[in-house]
């Protein structure tokens, strides 16, 4: 005759056995509590460092079932001394905590908007590693003039946040005037106070002592390229020279640093 088990539990209603995984310096965990994502920089008895990709550390209980890995849940452990050792953690080109491996998440419905071609370029140059990992899609918008209209077209909700960054949005300007009439709770718009995009770039890391002013009723870009003696006739390669400059955050002034990190902070909410 067939064994049958004295055990009639549903296979999938018993628990399921978690993984003890080492916390090794570099790995990347999600406390569930909190939601709270950062890689180990420091494991000590009982307790584990955390430090998320705006460099903010955190401490948290060495519990069992206490961490997400890659989604599933995981029992950190204290490394054993005698295992190998793991390097620190890398950092992406916006100076968040890197994740080696990590697929791109698959877009949110929410979305960050951008003026040109440029800006969208510079912000995938530097961020475009984390916003993979956040499923945020950035597009240029080709100028704000009809911003209003192109926010109410998106119809941002709870799960669909908009983000908009804006050149010159400083008050008093055109800029300043079309983001106040902005209004959805769902919406965020900022911005940095630079004329264009380029001047967000440090004028040390492109190899000048400061960008020059422009009269007002000329073309910024051309007047810049006349100054400097740059090509004036083709602005986009011109741009392109620009861009290869730029490495990383730290090429860039903190006025821009300071808004993108919010708005992504602001779609991913």
């Amino acid at each position: 005759m067939r064994q049958y088990s004295a055990d009639l539990t549903p296979p999938w209603k018993k628990p399921q056995p978690v993984p003890e995984v080492p916390a090794d310096p570099g790995l990347v965990v999600e406390e569930p509590g909190t939601g709270f994502c950062g890689a180990v920089i420091r494991c000590e008895a009982g307790t584990v460092t955390l430090e998320d990709r705006f460099g903010k550390h955190r401490v948290f209980p060495l519990e069992p079932r206490g961490f997400l890995l890659e989604g599933r849940v995981v029992t950190l452990v204290r490394p054993s001394s005698s295992g190998p050792a793991r390097s620190a953690p890398s950092r992406t080109a916006s100076g968040s905590v890197a994740v080696p491996g990590a697929r791109a998440r698959v877009a949110r419905a929410g979305r960050i908007y951008v003026e040109g071609r440029h800006d969208a370029e510079l912000v995938e140059k530097v961020w475009g590693d984390d916003l993979r990992i956040e499923g945020v899609v950035v597009e240029y918008l080709g100028g704000v003039d009809d911003l209003p209209s192109i926010v109410a077209d998106f119809t941002p909700g709870p799960d669909a946040r908009l983000g908009v960054l804006v050149d010159h949005l400083v008050p008093g300007s055109k800029e300043w005037r079309i983001a106040e009439a902005v209004t959805s709770e769902h919406a965020l718009v900022v911005g940095h106070p630079y004329i264009d995009i380029w001047e967000a770039v440090k004028p040390s890391s492109v190899g000048i002592e400061g960008w020059p002013r422009v009269p007002r009723g000329q073309d910024w870009k051309t007047g810049v390229c006349r100054a400097l003696g740059w090509p004036s006739d083709n602005t986009g390669a011109v741009w392109q020279a620009i861009l290869a400059r730029v490495s990383s955050y730290k090429d860039l002034e903190p006025e821009l640093l300071g808004r993108v990190e919010e708005l992504i902070d602001f779609v991913t909410a």
